[in-house]
């Protein structure tokens, strides 16, 4: 359907399917658009997006998740069109690695929402793309999801986090090799207001005794945090809003005191 500047096709629950004819001509109608949803859909191929990105080249925000074709060649070639862009997901384009991820940075210097959760970013490692990568800070990126990607390790985030100083939420869901690299993390991002480290199971807190006075929203659900990690972080958390909980099974009442005690402004706790 089309809404105002907007086209939306949203194949998620019904597997939809496009064609890149279709692609092509609504590049060919010359809309000035403001936003293209693919998320989910099928029976397009690369011919297609670029037929339409290189025609309608002010997308302030793009979403192709699931486009399982799409490489980092690919999004190198597709970011020159993308100057304008804003919001990018490439959620589950399983054959994205962190090549993509700094072409996107580096041809879109408006970009400050980056979703490319389940994708390959980590699984090259950095000796071998350091010539590739660009690390220039880049203070417009603000929202950065990368759930699902299991083979970042602590080195792939506090690089990304040294070239992002101004982010404000952080998704690491399921980021199995995060170990103790969050602390250097939260020292160079003094700005997060949001940390999901759900089911990051080696993810070690003890480290996170300095303050983070921003952070309002902290999610540690599915971890072993025990009552020691929960009274570091009351103690130089005590702006936190919003912490989750769920199946820490290590954590007691006595922990919980802690965070009551320390955590004033705290109003919700899962």
């Amino acid at each position: 359907m089309v809404c105002g500047l907007g086209i939306t096709f949203d194949g998620v629950a019904s597997a939809l399917q496009i064609s890149d004819e279709l692609l092509s001509s609504i590049a060919n109608e010359g809309l000035p658009l403001t936003r293209l949803v693919l998320q989910a859909c099928g029976g397009y191929s690369y011919s297609g997006i670029f037929c339409l990105l290189s025609k309608c080249r002010h997308i302030p925000h793009l979403d192709l998740q699931g486009a399982a074709f799409l490489t980092d060649k690919h999004v190198v070639e597709l970011s020159l069109f993308l100057g304008d862009l804003v919001s990018i997901n490439l959620t589950c384009c399983k054959l994205l690695t962190i090549y993509a991820f700094f072409a996107l940075i580096k041809s879109c210097p408006s970009l400050s929402d980056i979703n490319m959760g389940n994708t390959s970013i980590g699984i090259k490692s950095l000796e071998s793309s350091k010539s590739l990568m660009d690390f220039t800070p880049r203070p417009q990126l603000k929202y950065l999801r990368l759930a699902g990607n299991q083979w970042l390790t602590d080195e792939n985030i506090t690089m990304l986090a040294s070239i992002s100083p101004n982010l404000q939420l952080l998704d690491l869901t399921s980021c199995w090799g995060i170990e103790e690299g969050i602390s250097q993390v939260l020292r160079m991002c003094c700005n997060i207001r949001h940390l999901n480290l759900a089911f990051c199971s080696k993810v070690k807190l003890l480290e996170m005794n300095f303050e983070v006075p921003k952070l309002k929203v902290l999610n540690l659900s599915y971890t072993n945090v025990d009552d020691e990690t929960l009274y570091v972080i009351s103690k130089s958390r005590r702006g936190l809003l919003q912490l989750s909980l769920k199946d820490c099974t290590n954590v007691t009442e006595k922990g919980m005191e802690h965070l009551v005690e320390n955590c004033m402004q705290l109003r919700l706790i899962k």
